[in-house]
């Protein structure tokens, strides 16, 4: 009994060594032997960045919504133009020039913008200078008093009540209504030109000037009055960064009634610029100039229009829209 319970350890080691040769047959291979490795399908990182590399990369699809929202519609919308214009040109017997005869007369008058035979025989290019210089100078008046007027009404309920009914009396008056009353204080066509530019272009910057000083949040002017800030912090610390989009809108509105009304304070005051051109060459019955100075008159209003939006954007935080 005892013999078949205790085995000698001669005698247990070549039994534990037959007993991994069977297991070892299952399994095909040693356990330390490693797997074998096929080279054929293996990649090392480098190989792999390399093949990464030397991809190139997928081209985005192309985007056809381009043509169809930003360059279809304006080219349809100036094409209609033409079409309109060819079929007056041919109801009225010609009387209205055709597009190709303006186009060509306009290729004519562009080649030399700027030629001098006279002070009432100037290129185009002195007249929409002459003119943006008096629009230059009333604007500038205008934006220099009416800004910070429209901050003193906006910020005093006092001055508010005072100023509301004469601005509210005066700003319905036609800006040409006060050439006359420029003519007979200043004495010369010109300052009396700059004088109408100046009094049609007050109204937008001190309305809406007041109108963005009156919207500025309560809770910041009692924060100014809790830490006893002078008047002069408020209005560059507080209230300038506030009304600014105001301000810049009022500017806006302003230049763009200020070119408007300089084309016809020069028809009636003569010299030199774009409004003068255009009756100078009605009286001459050159209806293909006046036709050319209207466009003019319009890509010089919309660049003018396009640099302050641009400035607007700049200077805010909100997108400004045309």
């Amino acid at each position: 009994m005892v013999s078949a319970v205790f085995h000698s350890p001669l005698e247990a080691a070549p039994a534990a060594r037959s007993g991994d040769k069977p297991r070892s047959r299952d399994t095909g291979a040693p356990p330390s032997a490693p797997a074998p490795h096929d080279m054929t399908n293996s990649t090392t990182p480098s190989t792999a960045v390399q093949a990464a590399a030397a991809t190139p990369p997928a081209r985005a699809p192309w985007d056809a919504s381009f043509l169809w929202l930003a360059l279809l519609p304006p080219v349809l919308g100036l094409g209609l133009l033409v079409l309109v214009w060819e079929l007056v040109f041919m109801g009225t017997g010609g009387s209205i020039p055709s597009p190709k005869d303006t186009f060509t007369q306009a290729v004519q008058i562009f080649s030399d913008p700027f030629y001098s035979k006279g002070p009432n025989d100037q290129g185009v290019g002195w007249n929409v200078l002459s003119s943006l210089k008096r629009v230059a100078m009333g604007f500038g008046m205008a934006a220099v008093v009416g800004i910070p007027v429209g901050f003193m009404i906006g910020r005093f309920n006092f001055l508010s009540r005072m100023f509301n009914p004469l601005i509210s009396l005066l700003r319905p008056v036609s800006p040409l209504a006060w050439l006359p009353i420029g003519l007979l204080v200043f004495k010369g066509a010109n300052p009396a030109a700059i004088w109408t530019i100046f009094i049609c272009s007050i109204w937008p910057m001190i309305i809406n000037t007041a109108v963005g000083v009156q919207r500025v949040p309560q809770d910041y002017m009692n924060v100014a009055r809790v830490l006893n800030l002078s008047e002069w912090k408020i209005v560059t610390k507080i209230l300038f960064p506030a009304v600014l989009p105001y301000m810049l809108t009022g500017v806006r509105l302003a230049v763009g009634t200020a070119w408007l009304v300089i084309v016809a304070a020069e028809m009636l005051t003569g010299g030199v610029g774009i409004g003068f051109w255009v009756w100078d060459e009605w009286n001459n019955l050159n209806v293909k100039n006046i036709i050319i100075a209207i466009f003019v008159i319009g890509i010089v209003g919309l660049v003018l229009e396009f640099a302050l939006i641009k400035l607007a954007t700049a200077f805010t935080f909100e997108e400004v829209k045309n």
